[in-house]
């Protein structure tokens, strides 16, 4: 039996609108005030200036922490690289540049040089083919004098991390005769211009297509040597040592035989050409063959000290039909390379090989080779019929058939880890598909597995776990530490999970709401925190699923201590059991402080130096930086404080030099240069400067009551040159709780949401209030907390009520299309992806995943906790559609086909009862496009149509013909939004 309708709406009877009216009850309409006089020199952000707008990003500090580097990059245009001396402020710029690379030694800076925006827009408007589209290039930078040396069309560069006085740079390949014909496809000169120079491995050859010329430049020379057809290249960190592959052409009958069959072209294993791994001494000394001929090569890895060289190659059977893949190793002082693992070797199961798409991983003292195997490849039979195009969904299926369809490549690219122990030349298998999961840090005695076998069914409606086993490294023996962990959270802790040294496992108990320890070796487990008074787990969590912690800031070295964090604090907690103590005084102060890893090799905290810790005031969210000692009793010292949000703390790595950003929502995020001591920190870029002569509203936190008394806060964002006498349009943004985000900075620019920056510019307030939820009434939940937040907002004087808005996207979007047909307060109503009936929504697909949705109504975000079966009225009350027909306010929604979290049958269902009972209602769908809007073209086009439904019934701006006037499909996506975008 259906609610009744009193039942149903005892919120609604509250707070729902007068019939026809466009105020709440309550609330009396104000006309519209007349334009403010802004100041002279300032005007509203508008649409032009996203194009050129510049952030700051790529960020490097050499390793003494003499100098900075970062890009001022344009959002459609060209930037520039800034290189900065951070004691004399000497400056170099360079145009284009950005992912800056400091030489080891200091001298020199190496960047990449994106190719000019104009030409690459003649380029796409002659539509040339991808190679010969513009392409980046690279730039070094003598820091001694500023200048600048160049080459062109680079597909990656790389220098050793260590030392050495060269930089390797691979080349795109020449361009085609043809190359000025028309694409192949729209998407080719995408990918082109995607092509860009990069640090690190960034588009090296794929597959096995043939090299091209390897650049290796010596520094502060004119000298620079060519290499020929080269694939892959990895240095050693000290930069003595260049290993890579060459990849020669296949003959040109080869090659158009595999051109017109599709397939992967290779070259002639009879023929005499220079192919295979190569080794370079940097001292002159020639280079050798480390292994000669045909055959592919994969993943070139170095140890730590760069005196051993893994890799692995299929050379041995390259004539083969289905060759497998052979691992190898060259260790220096040694003449020849040799074979380590194959087919048939010891310690590899029956018919097992080493994988090609498994990764090679030293140990960081070089003992220990770390490599994926997986069965050989077979041999397709030649007479197997074509498979039938059919899925066979299974009532035992362990995935749905669309998870499967999605993970297809990575399961038939799995491979599972097994060691090599160097010194004995001796194979140990981890994995396999019972523990598909190892994880391994340094410790020599063993790594974590997890077995999520049993519960991989239940993740459709739950969420994943695994049984957790330490994994021996000598033998491969496995001992069962825990069942049922939560395997997800496991995975993004990583290995911090076991503990440096690796005699402790540690785990979260949602159900104990406390942090567990195994002792790897006798499986003995201890609760660390449930005896020390405070709680670890979110108390804050409003979801219908076991509780979830704080976190966890890392191991201290030696296993002495983990640090684990309550809501304020870090404690230092002794994984035997036998002691905690509390690090900080965050509670005191409602001051949240959390340990930061300011060395990102690191694998532990260490025990001789001041451990540096982010804190954040919870209400009034100012931040900065502290310093705790971890072995002492003194207590935590203040290092930096600021009424704004500070954060992305970088630090030199041979000195105490740093560089961090402050923002306000009207503070652009600027770089500030210090040191650990944080004494008279700096302000090195120039970020700001951009926002001068434009309006910027600012932030601040208010308290309201909700409809069940409870006192929460929200964000309200004021224009520039507020006038509390005069009546503002409000627009109310929703998601959860989004108070803190208070002092974030929005950049000005398209996108898939409201911009801030500029609806506050433009004369707008918004409110940001947080959402508290009942399990069960998600939507009556939403309605209990925005409606008084905007209430109590109104009564404050400033605000027009017959001028309110509401945006919000994906979940945000849900409740938004709830709210509309429980009450007429907004005058307009913006919601992108939007599920509209939850009870087909709940069987659904997020096609991104090819999970089913069920796990978000049962136990997380939606909220209702439980199945439709178990609680149906539940699921239909918290549905829009079921009440789409009290819906009066205008609605605009945004709900794209390719939508991978959200089925987009979800705004269908939507828009087609609003068309149906002829209430006014736009939905737009970009093809291809997914959950959120990705390229540009379609977050500038969608960007403008948001500005003018909001700017039309809000702010009283003419009304768009879209509007009014539908769209044909033949004539879709004709309107150009261009001209709106060019520098007025």
């Amino acid at each position: 039996m259906l609610p009744t309708a009193s039942t149903r709406l005892a919120l609604a009877t509250l707070l729902i609108v007068a019939a026809g009216s466009g105020a709440p009850l309550g609330l009396q309409a104000a006309p519209a005030p007349k334009a403010a006089k802004a100041t002279p020199a300032k005007r509203s952000i508008t649409h032009d200036l996203y194009d050129t707008w510049r952030s700051i990003q790529g960020t490097r500090l050499s390793r003494d922490g003499q100098w900075v580097a970062y890009a001022m990059a344009a959002q459609e245009g060209d930037g520039e690289l800034v290189v900065k001396h951070l004691r004399t402020g000497q400056t170099f710029r360079h145009p284009r540049g950005k992912d800056p690379v400091f030489a080891a030694e200091g001298r020199f800076v190496a960047f990449a040089v994106a190719p000019p925006k104009a030409e690459v827009d003649q380029a796409k408007k002659a539509k040339k083919k991808p190679d010969a589209m513009p392409k980046a290039g690279l730039g070094v930078m003598d820091l001694t004098t500023g200048k600048v040396e160049t080459l062109d069309r680079v597909k990656s560069f790389r220098l050793a991390d260590e030392g050495g006085r060269f930089l390797a740079a691979l080349l795109e390949a020449a361009p085609k005769a043809d190359s000025t014909q028309e694409a192949k496809a729209e998407g080719d000169a995408k990918d082109a211009e995607d092509q860009r120079a990069r640090p690190g491995g960034a588009g090296e050859a794929k597959k096995n297509e043939p090299g091209t010329d390897l650049v290796l430049w010596e520094l502060g020379t004119a000298q620079r040597t060519t290499v020929p057809e080269v694939g892959e290249y990895r240095w050693n960190k000290p930069g003595t040592l260049l290993a890579y592959t060459v990849v020669p052409k296949p003959s040109p009958k080869k090659e158009g035989k595999a051109a017109k069959e599709g397939a992967e072209a290779k070259p002639d294993a009879e023929a005499p050409m220079r192919q295979g791994v190569f080794l370079r001494r940097m001292d002159g000394t020639p280079e050798r063959a480390l292994l000669a001929g045909p055959g592919k090569v994969r993943s070139l890895a170095f140890d730590e000290a760069g005196r051993q060289l893994a890799f692995l190659s299929d050379h041995a059977e390259a004539k083969a039909e289905a060759p497998a893949f052979r691992l190898y190793l060259w260790q220096d002082g040694q003449e020849t390379t040799r074979e380590v693992a194959a087919k048939g070797a010891a310690g590899l199961p029956e018919g097992w090989a080493p994988s090609e798409h498994g990764a090679l991983d030293f140990s960081k003292d070089g003992a220990r080779l770390f490599f994926g195997s997986a069965e050989a490849p077979k041999a397709e039979p030649k007479d197997a019929p074509e498979p039938m195009k059919v899925d066979l969904w299974h009532w035992k299926d362990p995935e749905l058939q669309p998870m499967q369809k999605v993970r297809a490549e990575n399961e038939r690219k799995r491979s599972f880890r097994a060691v090599l122990q160097v010194a004995e030349g001796r194979i140990v298998q981890l994995g396999n598909a019972t523990l598909p999961e190892v994880l391994v840090n340094e410790n020599p005695r063993v790594a974590l597995g997890f077995d999520p076998a049993a519960y991989r069914m239940a993740a459709s409606w739950d969420t994943l776990y695994a049984d957790a086993y330490a994994v021996d490294l000598a033998t491969g023996a496995r001992k069962l530490l825990a069942r049922k962990v939560r395997f997800s959270e496991s995975l993004r802790e990583g290995s911090g999970l076991l503990s440096p040294e690796g005699g402790f496992f540690l785990q979260w108990d949602g159900e104990a709401k406390a942090w567990m320890s195994v002792d790897t070796a006798t499986g003995q487990a201890r609760n660390l925190t449930g005896s020390l008074g405070v709680g670890f787990h979110d108390e804050e969590l409003d979801m219908p699923m076991a509780a979830t912690p704080h976190g966890q800031g890392g191991w201290v070295e030696g296993d002495r201590a983990v640090l684990l964090y309550d809501r304020n604090d870090v404690w230092a907690v002794k994984p035997d059991g036998t002691g905690a103590r509390r690090l900080t005084q965050g509670r005191e102060g409602k001051v949240e402080l959390r340990a930061l890893r300011l060395d990102p090799e690191a694998r532990a905290h260490p025990v001789g130096k001041p451990l540096v810790l982010s804190a954040t005031q919870e209400q009034t969210r100012a931040s900065g930086f502290y310093t705790a000692d971890l072995e002492g009793t003194a207590a935590p010292v203040r290092r930096f404080w600021a009424d704004k949000l500070v954060g992305g703390l970088l630090k030199a790595k041979n000195s105490e030099a740093v560089v961090f950003t402050q923002q306000r929502f009207d503070e652009y995020p600027d770089l500030w240069a210090s040191d650990l001591a944080f004494k008279a920190p700096a302000r090195i870029s120039e970020g700001h400067q951009q926002m001068e002569g434009l309006l910027w509203g600012r932030s601040e936190v208010i308290e309201y009551v909700n409809g069940d008394g409870q006192r929460l806060r929200a964000l309200l964002t004021k224009p520039a040159n507020f006038d509390p006498s005069k009546k503002y349009p409000l627009l109310v943004y929703i998601y959860e709780r989004l108070s803190d985000e208070l002092h974030r900075f929005q950049h000005p620019g398209p996108g898939t949401g409201v911009n801030f920056s500029r609806f506050a510019s433009n004369g707008y307030v918004i409110l940001r209030p947080d959402i508290v939820y009942e399990t069960g009434y998600p939507g009556k939940s939403a309605m209990k907390c925005v409606l008084p937040a905007v209430e109590q907002t109104v009564a404050k004087g400033f605000i027009d009520p017959a001028r309110i808005g509401i945006a919000g996207h994906s979940w945000g979007g849900y409740q938004i299309t709830y709210m509309v047909t429980q009450t007429n307060l907004f005058k307009a109503a913006e919601a992108g992806a939007p599920v509209s009936n939850m009870t087909s929504a709940y069987g659904g697909i997020r096609w991104g995943t090819g999970m089913s949705r069920a796990f978000q109504y049962e136990h997380t975000q939606s909220r209702i906790g439980g199945t439709p079966w178990d609680k149906p009225l539940q699921f239909i009350e918290n549905s829009p559609l079921f009440w789409v027909e009290r819906v009066q306010t205008p609605l605009l929604m945004l709900h794209n086909d390719e939508d991978d979290a959200v089925p987009w049958y979800q705004g269908i269902e939507f828009i087609s009862a609003l068309r149906r009972l002829g209430r006014e209602g736009w939905m737009f769908n970009f093809n291809g496009e997914k959950h959120g809007l990705r390229e540009r073209p379609a977050q500038k086009y969608w960007t403008i149509h948001l500005c003018e439904f909001f700017d039309h019934l809000l702010l009283g701006a003419p009304r768009p013909a879209w509007m009014d006037a539908p769209v044909p499909y033949l004539e879709r996506g004709k309107r150009s939004v261009d001209e709106l975008y060019k520098a007025k």
